[in-house]
């Protein structure tokens, strides 16, 4: 039976100018090289050490830069000023020239000219020692609509393309702590929780409603208890979770061992084994689209892509091991541009491209000479097409095209 639960009344603003979870981050910041042994205090100190220590630690560990190991092709991507220096989380845009970026410690920017340009922006609802505390980690517009999610949570909700913004407050009963949140039109938006429960809105967050019949815990639970041999296989937690543009969703186990998938009108998630021995970094869609296939980066810098339309009901999906030389340095995440064209960067600011659907891939310097990691790369088809990637530092590239 599907569960509701009614949040309490919405705190309204009266004026006002929504990536990876900070799990994932963390993770990632201590895998920009191969060797599981090596643990970077933070991406900060990492990048402050000298280019002399960078390759010394490459030529220990039997790795090469990416510079080296792959010959540049261009440089496609232009850095764009923002008016902060935190870790970008999220970005979205409301039409062509009208968007969003947030970011850690309260860090939260809009632009009316397609991201050329930045001007910080707060919430009035917010007291100014109160904002700096959160992670604005989420933010998703549809039709002058727009949501943020933060840490600790925080729910915000605007019905006039940003210049009012409504507190909402969540339950107590929710189940694990909010992790996402997606437009959906008006009034209407779906939310995911760090233990897998999915829940949808059709009145701005005042009442919300299940979508799956139990939580990823709960699943896992009820499996590994179940008395198949390799059940035990599917135990512990969940690092994050992505949603494809037709209501699909992945989630990535924490130890990196197994992925989850869930479509709509599915009542419980589907465990699905790695089918290899290396930890699963991260995990995303061919071209937004569970139905067109999966990607997986792995410990290592390595990056694997489904072969055809993947059996969702299955245990293991076949994958194929793209060709791309990183040197070691870990890949964060992976975009398509077109079926042909696909983007993927990582840590050190390393960017790559293919334009064969992800089986060969090339180094792209744009962001090479930029200390830094990015962690998210991103494309609005519906806006041009316009691509951003962002990271750590106040990193935010713009897609260029061929230079």
């Amino acid at each position: 039976m599907f569960l509701r639960f009614s949040l309490l009344s919405c705190l309204v603003a009266t004026s006002g100018a929504f990536a990876p979870s900070p799990a994932l981050l963390r993770r990632q910041q201590r895998l920009f090289m191969a060797d599981d042994s090596i643990e970077l205090e933070d991406r900060r100190t990492f990048m402050q050490q000298s280019a002399a220590a960078v390759v010394g630690t490459a030529l220990a560990t039997g790795f090469s830069s990416p510079q080296s190991a792959a010959a540049a092709t261009s440089k496609q991507w232009k850095r764009v000023d923002i008016p902060f220096e935190d870790t970008i989380y999220d970005i979205a845009f409301d039409d062509a020239n009208h968007g969003y970026l947030v970011g850690s410690r309260g860090a939260f920017a809009e632009t009316n000219d397609g991201g050329k340009t930045w001007e910080p922006r707060s919430f009035a609802n917010l007291d100014p020692e109160e904002e700096v505390t959160y992670r604005f980690q989420q933010i998703s517009f549809k039709d002058g609509e727009g949501w943020v999610l933060g840490r600790p949570s925080l729910l915000l909700h605007t019905k006039d393309a940003g210049k009012t913004w409504e507190r909402i407050p969540l339950s107590p009963k929710l189940p694990g702590e909010p992790a996402a949140i997606v437009a959906l039109g008006p009034s209407k938006a779906e939310m995911t929780t760090t233990t897998g429960a999915i829940y949808t809105t059709d009145n701005a967050g005042r009442n919300w409603k299940a979508q799956v019949k139990e939580t990823i815990d709960a699943t896992l639970n009820r499996i590994s208890s179940s008395g198949i041999s390799g059940a035990s296989y599917f135990t512990g937690s969940i690092i994050n979770q992505v949603r494809d543009d037709q209501g699909a969703y992945l989630a990535v186990s924490s130890r990196g061992n197994f992925f989850l998938t869930w479509e709509p009108e599915d009542d419980f998630w589907i465990p699905h084994n790695r089918g290899t021995p290396r930890r699963i970094q991260n995990m995303g869609f061919v071209e937004g689209d569970i139905q067109k296939g999966l990607w997986m980066t792995l410990n290592g810098g390595k990056l694997f892509i489904s072969a055809g339309e993947p059996d969702l009901t299955k245990d293991s999906f076949d994958f194929v091991e793209a060709d791309i030389k990183t040197g070691g340095y870990g890949i964060t995440d992976v975009a398509w541009r077109t079926p042909n064209e696909v983007w993927a960067v990582g840590g050190s600011n390393t960017m790559y491209v293919s334009y064969d659907g992800g089986k060969k891939f090339s180094f792209d310097k744009s962001a090479n000479d930029i200390p830094g990691n990015l962690y998210n790369v991103k494309f609005f088809p519906q806006y041009n097409n316009a691509g951003w990637a962002l990271g750590s530092n106040g990193l935010l590239m713009r897609f260029e095209g061929s230079a």
